[in-house]
C-alpha cells in the first residue's frame, strides 16, 4: 500500500521518470477503478477520444492500455513502479503521492465528483455513533482511500482531532463488487460499505440496506473522486498525450451530459456490468448526478488540510495548483 512505499520505491520512480528524450511515447497503460465514477474512461476508450486528439496535435499511432484496479493503492504502486503512465482515481491517493515523491506526481484533469455514500444492512448502524468495536466497514484501500480518509475526517469532527482515527481499525479492504456482495449476504462478517456509484445505489436498493452517511455531509460539499495523474517526468517528456488526456476528459464529460444513455452502453461494453440500462438511469438521474461529471478539482484543498494536519501529508500545499501540473492551473478548483 502507499503508506508502507519505501525509499528504495521512490527512487526507483525519480530514476525511470526523468525525460530520456524529446520523443513521445507511441504506447501507454492508464489505470481506473470499477464504477460509473470513471464513466468518462469509459466513453474515451470506446471512442479513443485521446488517441483521436493526440493525433490532431501530430502524435499518429498513440495506443493505450486501459488497465483496471480494485481499489487505488494497487494503481498508484504500479505508477510507482513504472508499469503503468497515468492513474484514474481519488484525490486522497493523488495528495498522498504528490507528498511521498515532493511532488513529482501531479493531476492532469478530473472527470467526476459524485458523492460517496457509506450504506449498511445492519439495523443497528444509523450513524457513525452506533459504530462498535467489532463492527467492519469495507472501503476501497485501508487508511489511504478516499472512504477511509472521509472516515478521519468525520471521526475527528464528530469526536476531536486526537480522535481523528477512531475508526482506522473498523476498516477493511475489499473492492467494491465484493463489498456489494457481502451486503447483499447477511451472514457475511462486513456488514458496512463505504461504497462508490453505481454500487452505492445498487445495495440502497435492497431490503435492510441503509444511508449511514455521505462525502457532502463529512466534507461540506462535492470533493473530487476522480482524477488523471501521473509523474511530472512522464509529463515533461509527453506533453502532447498530457494535453490529449485533458482534451479527450473534457469531451468525455460534455458527451456524458449531452449522452447519457451513450456513455452508459460504453460502460457495460468496457465492463460487462450486468445491470440494466434503466436502472444506470435511474442513478444518472439522482438530484445532481449528470453536473458532478466535472474537469474542476472540487474539495481537494479540505482533504489536503486535514491529511496535514493530522500528519499523513508533510507538505501543506498553498494551492491546489501545487499538486496539479502547470497545464492545468485553467481548471477554476479548489
Amino acid at each position: 500500500m502507499l503508506r508502507l512505499l519505501g525509499a528504495a520505491a521512490i527512487a526507483a520512480l525519480f530514476a525511470t521518470t526523468l525525460p530520456a528524450s524529446a520523443q513521445e511515447k507511441t504506447a501507454i497503460s492508464i489505470t481506473r477503478q470499477p464504477g460509473i465514477l470513471y464513466l468518462a474512461s469509459h466513453v474515451m476508450e470506446t471512442q479513443k477520444l485521446i488517441e483521436k486528439q493526440a493525433a490532431k496535435e501530430g502524435l499518429d499511432g498513440l495506443t493505450i492500455q486501459w488497465r483496471t484496479f480494485s481499489g487505488g493503492g494497487a494503481q498508484t504502486d504500479a505508477l510507482l513502479a513504472g508499469n503503468v503512465d497515468i492513474v484514474n482515481t481519488g484525490s486522497g491517493n493523488l495528495l498522498l503521492l504528490w507528498d511521498r515523491t515532493k511532488g513529482r506526481v501531479k493531476g492532469i484533469i478530473p472527470s467526476s465528483a459524485q458523492p460517496v455514500i457509506m450504506v449498511s444492512n445492519d439495523p443497528k448502524i444509523k450513524s457513525l455513533d452506533d459504530i462498535g468495536p467489532s463492527d467492519k466497514i469495507a472501503v476501497p484501500t485501508v487508511g489511504v482511500s478516499t472512504q477511509a480518509i472521509l472516515l478521519q475526517m468525520a471521526a475527528a469532527a464528530k469526536y476531536g482531532e486526537d480522535q481523528v482515527r477512531k475508526l482506522d481499525s473498523n476498516t477493511v479492504q475489499l473492492g467494491h463488487p465484493d463489498a456489494v456482495a457481502a451486503i447483499a449476504n447477511p451472514n457475511h462478517e462486513v456488514k458496512n460499505h463505504f461504497s462508490a456509484p453505481p454500487f452505492q445505489y445498487i445495495e440502497l436498493k435492497q431490503k435492510g440496506v441503509h444511508r449511514v452517511t455521505d462525502s457532502r455531509e463529512i466534507i461540506g460539499g462535492s470533493l473530487t473522486q476522480a482524477t488523471f495523474f501521473t509523474t511530472t517526468g512522464f509529463a515533461e517528456s509527453n506533453p502532447v498525450i498530457i494535453k490529449a488526456v485533458r482534451e479527450a476528459t473534457k469531451q468525455a464529460v460534455a458527451y456524458i451530459k449531452n449522452d447519457p444513455k451513450g456513455a452508459l452502453e460504453a460502460y457495460k461494453t468496457i465492463t460487462g456490468d450486468k445491470t440494466s440500462i434503466d436502472d444506470l438511469m435511474a442513478i444518472m438521474n439522482e438530484p445532481g448526478f449528470i453536473d458532478d461529471y466535472r474537469t474542476e478539482p472540487q474539495g481537494t484543498m479540505k482533504f489536503a488540510t486535514h491529511l496535514n494536519k493530522i500528519g499523513t501529508l508533510k507538505m501543506q500545499p498553498k494551492a491546489w495548483t501545487d499538486y496539479y501540473l502547470p497545464e492545468s492551473a485553467d481548471l477554476n478548483g479548489n
